[in-house]
């Protein structure tokens, strides 16, 4: 039907005559010369009618928007002056000798020759619309480019391409389970995969070596911008190596990655500690390109009378630390107030501060109502710490360590952003040492990551203090981003053992959880390890999108429902009666 994309007719093809297909993206009247500006994925081209060639005048005279047209004309030079410097083809336009319309059109729920932004849930509803918007078509050739990259780097490494089942069975990992009936086992249900985690395992022991898949996942968990309750991730593992093996294949894919798509030299990734991570900028996840840094200062809030320091000062799990915010000074009283509520999303109880305003006056160069909970000495000793400096606005946070971690680590970022901080563009990093466990609210033990990471540790040394043991896990991080995880896992019987211990999970719970992969261990796993990066998150990142909907094909709303399609939706009653389920009515208060 076509010899050409519309965007590949340049000037190189000036007197030919060509055939293309596209839709009508703008249609304009000049004096009797109809001009259309013709779309399809490469690009556009505009097409000129003149009234000589009546039929096909007459034809264009009454498309619109959004119509199918096949187009056949002369590529001539644009008249001296009209060039288009923007578009590819924007030295030459197509003289229309003829114009077949393939279909009509309704109406657009908005206009894509001159969009402007429209709500969300019209977007999704009309996602088809929406994809064929500039932005969105390349997003997701974008996309493609990059996952083509990822295939073709990891078959040169000898990892394989291997696919897992999607239709497996509940394990533990983290996040509720998306549960399938079985109609054919009524009673029992499948389980959608949250991560293909342990066939990826079951296939070292298989003796496959290297193993990758681009595979779909999902989670029913609470939705924000950067997850969706199904979601795709580059997985990776890989038999008899060590974390720089897999870290090192890992992080040469993705400065190769940025390298050929963005031409972005990321360089090489730091190494950075959780515990360091977490004391220097409350997160695990941090983003370096914020030149501020959370300063502990419990040491002289610990005898004071005001207990809202004191008490987190004296706690052992409790955490007082400053946020120097350089220039902040001219934040004013509103803003300092729309910071303290932000905080107290993450269970911050208030935001205390202290500008700086002629540091050499003492406390008299200071602004705050806190300095008299403080005192004149240990507020002075607090900005010598912090080496603070005219200008400066101090923040503090005062609770348990968790809430103090989790406020000021977000407050820090958002304050970087808001006040155009950053000092360069791209900040990679490792992040390293993860502790094995953390504590729940009941007092026992749970694995950060989960239960088949392997400790860095000897079995012995974790029985004796699982709460302090060190995993060996490892998180890439990019721009405050976890673009990726993963661990070293467990192929000793003994190590595994003590670990389930710990987790208090019974020999008979162990074995319906996860019986297949327990019973695979038996007979001789190879030491493993792998990572898997989010590829929805990565290309977010790459493309400035402000959100993972926006370099997904057809996503879901933050509700986890599809407008577009409906779903989810009911189904009828036959089919619930083969599979076994009875849907109770909704309870009507």
């Amino acid at each position: 039907m076509r010899s050409h994309y519309c965007g590949e007719i340049t000037e190189k093809l000036v007197q030919e005559t060509v055939t293309f297909c596209g839709w009508v993206h703008r249609r304009r009247d000049h004096g009797g010369v109809i001009f259309l500006d013709v779309r399809d994925r490469e690009g556009l081209v505009q097409v000129v009618f003149d009234p000589d060639t009546v039929e096909a005048f007459n034809t264009a005279d009454s498309v619109r928007s959004e119509y199918v047209i096949q187009v056949t004309g002369l590529v001539r030079p644009r008249p001296a002056g009209s060039e288009n410097d923007n578009m590819t083809t924007g030295k030459i336009e197509i003289l229309g000798k003829e114009i077949n319309i393939l279909n009509k059109a309704n109406t657009p729920p908005f206009p894509l020759d001159d969009y402007s932004p429209v709500g969300e849930d019209v977007r999704l509803k009309y996602r088809y619309m929406d994809l064929r918007r500039d932005e969105m078509q390349h997003n997701l050739r974008f996309r493609h480019k990059v996952t083509m990259q990822i295939r073709n780097i990891l078959d040169q490494q000898g990892f394989l391409d291997i696919e897992t089942p999607i239709l497996t069975r509940a394990t533990p990992e983290g996040a509720r389970d998306y549960l399938v009936p079985s109609r054919t086992h009524q009673g029992s249900f499948f389980a959608l995969p949250q991560s293909p985690q342990l066939f990826k395992q079951l296939l070292m022991v298989s003796g496959f070596d290297r193993y990758y898949q681009i595979a779909k996942c999902f989670r029913d968990e609470d939705l924000r911008a950067d997850r969706q309750p199904e979601f795709t991730q580059i997985d990776m593992e890989a038999s008899f190596i060590n974390e720089d093996d897999i870290m090192g294949a890992a992080e040469s894919m993705a400065k190769a990655i940025f390298k050929e798509q963005l031409d972005i030299d990321l360089g090489d990734f730091p190494h950075m500690p959780y515990s360091e991570a977490m004391s220097r900028y409350g997160s695990d996840k941090p983003d370096l390109r914020i030149p501020m840094e959370l300063v502990d200062v419990a040491e002289f809030l610990q005898d004071i009378e005001f207990k809202v320091f004191a008490g987190p000062a004296k706690d052992p799990k409790g955490r007082v630390a400053a946020l120097k915010v350089p220039g902040g000074a001219e934040l004013s009283r509103k803003q300092i107030d729309e910071y303290t509520k932000y905080v107290s999303i993450y269970g911050a109880k208030g935001l205390a501060w202290i500008k700086v305003n002629e540091i050499e006056k003492g406390v008299e160069g200071l602004q705050s109502p806190i300095i008299k909970f403080i005192g004149d000495d240990n507020t002075m000793k607090i900005m010598e710490k912090i080496e603070a400096k005219n200008g400066d606005i101090v923040f503090f946070g005062a609770d348990k360590e968790t809430i103090v971690n989790e406020a000021l680590g977000a407050l820090r970022v958002k304050l970087g952003l808001d006040l155009n901080m950053l000092t360069k563009e791209w900040a990679p990093l490792w992040v390293v040492d993860f502790p094995m466990f953390e504590e729940t609210s009941d007092g026992g033990l749970t694995a950060i990551h989960h239960p088949f990471t392997a400790p860095s540790c000897s079995p012995e040394e974790l029985k004796a203090d699982p709460a302090n043991a060190l995993s060996r896990a490892y998180d890439m991080v990019l721009n405050g981003c976890e673009l990726g995880g993963g661990s070293i896992r467990i192929h000793d019987q003994e190590m595994q053992k003590v670990v389930f211990e710990i987790l208090k999970i019974s020999e008979e719970e162990q074995q319906e959880k996860f019986g297949f992969l327990l019973d695979a261990l038996q007979f001789g796993a190879p030491p493993h390890g792998g990572l898997a990066f989010g590829l929805d998150r990565l290309i977010m990142l790459m493309t400035g999108a402000d959100s993972i909907r926006e370099v997904i094909a057809f996503p879901k709303t933050q509700s986890a429902a599809c407008v577009m399609t409906a779903a989810p939706g009911e189904v009828p009653a036959k089919n619930l009666r083969e599979v076994g389920i009875q849907v109770r009515a909704k309870e009507t208060k």
